[in-house]
């Protein structure tokens, strides 16, 4: 009986069956107010979604366009990302578009009293984390050779089989002068003996 390889276990796939989604919810709920309720939003996505947009020159620099777009992404992500879909493209998505949310939401060390401030330090703090099981599930290829290993799996044995023909043509080159010669040589022979019968006796 096969063991099975690292990541491709039962208890393996229960986990990440059961993890997609904890992780997913927070993000499908959260994206469906962004797109309901995007005015609410606005006001602290001012100071970083517009330099987002400058540097992403096809994203609107409109605030609320760019909260819907962002909580679009959060729900077509985290639904992927739940039902276990391109979950590392998903999680991926979904750490990019935390990252802004917790820059333009939670900048606890702008706030004046110590209430808010340390409510703010509780979110940015939580965002982290969901930021590095997000990062986690971005890296999980289920046991499965990720696409860096097969890359360079595919270099190796590339070079392996360059070499190999390589050594091959060398090989028959060295075998076809060796031919040569040994037909020369034969041929030599064969001329001298010739011209040995041709000589007069005598």
């Amino acid at each position: 009986m096969s063991t099975p390889r690292p990541g491709k276990g039962t208890a393996m796939m229960i986990a990440r069956r059961l993890a997609r989604p904890m992780i997913a919810g927070i993000f499908i709920s959260g994206g469906i107010d962004q797109l309901r309720n995007p005015t609410s939003k606005v006001e602290k996505a001012e100071d970083v979604a517009p330099p987002i947009a400058r540097y992403l020159p096809y994203l609107p620099e409109d605030p609320v366009q760019l909260v819907r777009i962002n909580g679009a992404i959060q729900v077509t992500a985290g639904t992927l990302l739940a039902l276990g879909k391109f979950p590392r493209l998903s999680a991926l998505a979904l750490l990019a578009s935390l990252a802004p949310t917790t820059a333009a939401g939670h900048r606890f060390w702008e706030e004046e009293t110590p209430g808010a401030k340390a409510q703010q330090k509780v979110h940015f703090f939580k965002n982290l984390s969901m930021m590095g099981g997000l990062l986690l599930a971005a890296v999980d290829t289920a046991g499965d050779p990720s696409l860096a290993w097969r890359a360079r799996h595919l270099a190796k044995a590339s070079r392996h089989a360059a070499r190999a023909t390589k050594r091959e043509a060398k090989m028959a080159a060295r075998e076809a002068r060796l031919a040569a010669k040994a037909s020369a040589h034969k041929g030599s022979t064969k001329a001298i003996k010739a011209a040995g019968k041709a000589l007069p006796v005598g």
